[in-house]
């Protein structure tokens, strides 16, 4: 079951690919969308509780790449950037490395919410059962919930904090 600020829904023709993680975040969308898209943020909350990333290389463009290494169980992972509309929307290809077969996309759309950001994660798999796979063997729902909420705990007690002092 879905917590406060998070819901879990799909659209009827990917319902059965599809996880979607929604969060509202207490800063305003320019400061979430930077903490998204700075590799110097994104590496200090990118992940699930108790992980921590290692950048390898990094260029925020449309068709450039993030490539890192997510410690915890040190799974290598790949991000291609597909389309960028600052600050509303991002659209990527992840998977374990360039070319993955298996790769996912991914939609975060960034949305005012009065004086807060309501961010929501739209991922879209290539089959059912890799849908399924993520969801019970890497718990990709709660990671997800998890990964949004380590992204607003950064925003809010880092950034935000470090824009207005």
């Amino acid at each position: 079951m879905a917590g406060a600020g998070q819901e879990t829904r799909a659209e009827p023709t990917t319902a059965d690919r599809e996880i979607v993680i929604s969060r509202v975040i207490d800063a305003p969308r320019e400061l979430v969308f930077e903490a998204f898209t700075e590799v110097r943020h994104l590496s200090r909350w990118w992940g699930p509780e108790g992980f921590t990333t290692t950048t390898r290389s990094f260029e925020f463009r449309e068709g450039g790449e993030w490539d890192f290494v997510l410690h915890g169980t040190d799974y290598s992972e790949w991000i291609r950037w597909v389309r960028i509309a600052r600050p509303e929307r991002i659209a990527l290809l992840h998977g374990e490395f360039r070319d993955d077969p298996n790769a996912f996309e991914s939609v975060i759309a960034f949305a005012p919410d009065g004086t807060a950001t309501r961010i929501e994660m739209r991922t879209v798999f290539p089959t059912k059962e890799l849908r399924d796979e993520a969801i019970e063997k890497y718990h990709a729902i709660e990671g997800g919930r998890q990964t949004l909420g380590n992204l607003a705990a950064y925003v809010t007690e880092t950034l935000r904090k470090g824009a207005e002092g």
